[in-house]
């Protein structure tokens, strides 16, 4: 189905599991653009990428590019979403897609403007284990939604200077973490959360290192989040409902997934075939929104989210260089 041309900005990390999930499916990157060029050369020759640009400018004014993916820094991120739409280019961005809200509406004007889709690479979103759970939720056999438990912790470095502490770089806990576990609650709740208490521990950079959440809506659905930069958690996740509950593995790329039904101790098991790579879905979900079929990105789930984080982050003042007036 792959059959438009994509072009890339950042070599990171997640750029390259990008880069390996199009040639799983036989395809590469049209082009790319960093801020290293000897990065960029080794990133184009490791995939078979056939264009190096110079400047994003020139990546822009590519007309034989049709998908831009973003895959910079969260506070880089706005600058060339905007540039991308008025070049009439598709957008699918890393998360978080940006660092807040109002910039956020910034971008889906720019998007609607220009008529090109805008979409956050959440891989929650897309893999096929929560299609297969939803099935069992709207045939009505679990009940209605009651509670959700999510929680992401890793043990990084506790070096100041590190992305994941860093302001200058959007560093906290809540963008790049926080977006994972917020985005679960939001696929299984039927409203997004009206309600919001919480508790942080800032790192000496006033970023959010460690963060307790409990979130509730108008339909009186619930959610506990935990999140973590110091502390190591496994990740699960729980939604439950009246008649039973749905256990996710590694959640934030989850293949598995129990479902107990609390009536009999019934459980049963979905599994997907493990064949693609995570990232597989969102760039084939990405190419159907794209050739207008069918649009499963989820953009409206995303400000959601987007509106969660900022409310919190402005409760807990923390406060990145391009927010302040």
């Amino acid at each position: 189905m792959m059959k438009y041309n994509w072009a890339c900005i950042g070599c990171g990390h997640i750029a390259n599991e990008m880069a390996q999930a199009f040639s799983e499916i036989g395809k590469s990157f049209l082009g790319v653009y960093g801020r290293t060029p000897a990065n960029d050369e080794a990133f184009a020759k490791r995939y078979g990428i056939s264009k190096i640009y110079k400047s994003a400018d020139e990546l822009f004014s590519d007309e034989s590019v049709d998908v831009v993916y973003i895959a910079t820094p969260h506070n880089r991120h706005i600058e060339y979403i905007i540039q991308a739409a008025k070049h009439k280019k598709h957008i699918l961005c890393e998360k978080a897609i940006t660092l807040n809200s109002n910039e956020l509406a910034l971008a889906v004007k720019a998007a609607e403007e220009n008529g090109v889709v805008l979409a956050e690479a959440m891989t929650v979103y897309h893999m096929p284990v929560y299609t297969e759970a939803e099935k069992y939720i709207k045939s009505g056999k679990l009940g209605r939604l009651k509670l959700i438990e999510v929680n992401l912790g890793s043990n990084k470095d506790y070096d100041m200077k590190n992305r994941f502490f860093n302001p200058e770089l959007a560093g906290g806990a809540m963008l790049d973490i926080g977006v994972y576990a917020l985005s679960f609650m939001r696929r299984f709740m039927s409203e997004s959360p009206n309600e919001i208490r919480s508790a942080v521990k800032l790192a000496p950079t006033g970023v959010d290192e460690q963060a307790v959440m409990l979130l509730k809506n108008s339909s009186g659905e619930m959610a506990s989040v935990t999140l973590s930069l110091t502390a190591k958690l496994p990740r699960t996740a729980v939604a439950s409902f009246e008649n039973g509950y749905i256990e996710f593995e590694n959640y934030n790329r989850s293949i598995r997934a129990k479902i107990t039904f609390l009536s009999g101790g019934d459980s049963v098991i979905i599994e997907s075939d493990g064949k693609k790579s995570p990232l597989c879905y969102e760039l084939e979900d990405m190419e159907r929104a794209v050739s207008g079929k069918e649009n499963n990105m989820r953009l409206d789930y995303t400000v959601d989210v987007m509106d969660i984080m900022t409310k919190t982050r402005k409760e807990w003042g923390v406060v990145y260089p391009e927010e302040k007036e």
